[in-house]
């Protein structure tokens, strides 16, 4: 496989302004130096808990946000520092379908207004056929071409998130990411809506960062899964590994705290204990040390890198105790 994206050293910190003169009194540290390569075709899961910096990352590598540091090499390209001009031809290589989907839609125009946006941003085609691809559009995510007419407000949240994907797919980018993108609707819409992405993953060979807080969600699609605590990558791997053996004791903490569907199972499960700790004074050395029951008095004072895991080079974790607590035997 070609490595699409490469991510260096990424960091999104948020100016906090205070006082009559609205100086800057503080930051807010969303996107902590984070580092990742991802590959033609794949679905890069990310996950962690809300407040973790998911979405800023999602929305700084397709450049909604400009970031305070490092790179975002697209196809080798360096697209961190991109002016206006130079990100128009950008964004019709990475779109974004984003949560609600009712809050991206322009509730005052109708879904052919919606979906034909793009084409005219760019200049492409006639009226004629820019009807006849949104037309198309409508038809590849499974909604009817007699419904282009209608309003957003005129359709269920699973239709409203097929017409944020369809919008998306418009002018057949290669990157789309997916920020929390089936979290508000009901469970059996979530399945149809990632049924549907894996489906035009198949037909147009594209890639996919798919945002989600839900364990069992990301595990069903991704290639490869991500952990974020507080703006900083916790463990990565693949998925069949992270799932399977969870190395690090926050990926751990999450996955005994997600809801199992075993009619068998009685006992509640596990709740992660305390809070994320604010953004704006994030803890001296391991960001999660104070909520760690392994925490010792190195992970109080320097922060861990992000190594590998043993002999395994693609799975890497950042844990002062990796190595001896992966001895241990896995989580059930």
């Amino acid at each position: 496989m070609t490595s699409l994206l490469d991510v260096k050293n990424l960091s999104m910190h948020f100016p906090i302004r205070g006082g009559l003169l609205k100086r800057q009194v503080g930051s807010v540290f969303a996107v902590n130096d984070i580092s990742f390569q991802l590959e033609e075709g794949e679905t890069f899961g990310v996950v962690g808990e809300s407040g973790c910096g998911k979405s800023t990352l999602g929305r700084t590598i397709v450049r909604i946000y400009k970031p305070t540091s490092g790179e975002i090499l697209f196809r080798g390209q360096n697209i961190a520092h991109l002016d206006k001009k130079a990100l128009k031809n950008f964004r019709r290589e990475i779109q974004m379908v984003f949560q609600d989907p009712y809050a991206s839609l322009n509730p005052r125009k109708p879904i052919f207004e919606i979906l034909e946006e793009p084409f005219l941003l760019h200049g492409l085609g006639s009226a004629a056929e820019r009807r006849a691809k949104v037309g198309e559009l409508m038809q590849l995510v499974g909604l009817r071409t007699t419904d282009m007419n209608k309003f957003p407000h005129e359709f269920s949240g699973g239709q409203r998130q097929r017409i944020g994907i369809a919008r998306a797919l418009a002018l057949r980018p290669s990157l789309i990411v997916c920020d929390e993108a089936v979290s508000a609707l009901d469970v059996s819409i979530q399945a149809q809506i990632i049924n549907l992405l894996i489906d035009l993953q198949k037909q147009f060979k594209l890639t996919y960062i798919f945002i989600s807080h839900d364990l069992n969600v990301v595990r069903y699609i991704s290639d490869r899964v991500a952990v974020m605590y507080l703006g900083r990558l916790m463990e990565l791997a693949e998925s069949s590994t992270i799932y399977a053996r969870p190395a690090h004791p926050y990926t751990r903490a999450l996955m005994a705290s997600a809801p199992k569907p075993d009619p068998r199972r009685t006992q509640k499960p596990a709740v992660l204990e305390g809070d994320v700790p604010s953004p704006s004074r994030p803890p001296t050395g391991c960001p999660f040390h104070t909520r760690c029951p392994h925490a010792v008095a190195i992970c109080k004072e320097q922060l861990p890198p992000l190594l590998p895991l043993g002999s395994n080079t693609k799975h890497l974790v950042a844990c002062h105790l990796a190595q001896e607590l992966n001895k241990e035997a896995p989580l059930s």
